[in-house]
């Protein structure tokens, strides 16, 4: 390892890595561009380029067949040793606090399949749709996990981030209720504390047009407090995920939301996605090459119905 990150230090080192991460979103059998093209799109001369290959075909992790005006063609890959070059090292992923079953679920199958795909993996979990993004847009991740709703907000507000998968239905939560500090309300009314928290986009449009029309004050409210501040009767009512309800068996008053725009953009904030920064698209592929996205969401499945241990 360490005599391969020396020769990639070298003048055509850097030519190289950006090969390996071209190739591995390719797959044996494939025509990959010609000399040219390459050193038109990576901005190097033919002759570092061809080095480059030289490089990759040497050290075993790719075997090319030129077939004339057929174009080249890969016969064969190791994507590990393309992997070391590439220089991606460990991915990094970053999702919700695993506090529900169904987080529990999709933090299992994607360290299940990245194990079963030998790529080494590491797993962050942060509060936040927002702060998630943030870190992701800053290089600290190389994917984030967030609700289709807070994702395609983000796309439409700064259009940084572009989703590689969307996963299904229920995939993220499974829906939102209205929860309140007693049993003396069923709808939020004009005059009520209404939690809020400002670093999650979809309780944040998820709130607002659930009180659309109404008088109330927004309490801003990490959601992992919302609770307390329910028992302090700092807050009156608050959107909250029915999965920790069901979960925690918690004795708190709910109502189904009523907004039909709530309605309406709820089922959205059901879907996870997979989204990664559009610089990183190139990642974005071989995330998709290598890992089985129907499968995460099967161990997912498997751990909510207590079918597999979680693993995380």
């Amino acid at each position: 390892m360490e005599n391969i990150k020396k020769e990639l230090m070298s003048k055509n080192g850097k030519t190289t890595v950006m090969l390996a991460r071209e190739l591995l979103t390719h797959n044996v059998g494939d025509r990959i561009k010609t000399i040219g093209q390459f050193a038109k799109d990576f901005g190097f001369g033919r002759g570092t380029v061809q080095a480059a290959f030289k490089y990759l075909q040497d050290s075993g992790a790719v075997k090319l067949e030129s077939r004339g005006h057929l174009g080249t063609s890969i016969t064969k890959m190791d994507n590990h040793k393309l992997w070391n070059i590439s220089g991606f090292g460990i991915i990094m992923g970053v999702m919700p606090l695993p506090y529900s079953t169904r987080y529990e679920g999709l933090a299992t199958g994607f360290y299940k399949e990245f194990e079963k795909c030998n790529i080494p993996f590491s797993l962050a979990f942060m509060r936040g749709a927002n702060k998630r993004i943030e870190a992701l847009n800053l290089g600290k991740y190389n994917f984030a996990i967030v609700s289709k709703l807070a994702a395609n907000l983000e796309k439409r507000s700064t259009d940084s981030i572009e989703i590689i998968h969307e996963f299904g239905l229920e995939s993220y939560v499974g829906n939102h209720v209205i929860i309140y500090k007693d049993d003396a309300y069923n709808q939020i009314t004009h005059g009520m504390r209404v939690a809020i928290d400002p670093t999650s986009p979809d309780l944040i449009i998820l709130t607002t047009y659930e009180c659309e029309g109404l008088d109330v004050e927004y309490i801003e409210t990490p959601y992992n407090q919302i609770i307390q501040r329910l028992e302090n009767n700092e807050i009156d009512a608050a959107i909250w995920n029915i999965d920790e309800i069901l979960e925690k068996n918690l004795k708190y008053k709910t109502s189904s939301l009523r907004n039909p725009k709530t309605k309406k953009v709820d089922s959205e904030d059901t879907i996870a996605t997979v989204v990664v920064n559009k610089d990183n698209l190139q990642f974005g592929n071989i995330l998709n090459k290598f890992i089985n996205m129907d499968k995460i969401e099967e161990i997912q499945r498997d751990v909510m119905n207590k079918k597999t241990i979680p693993i995380y």
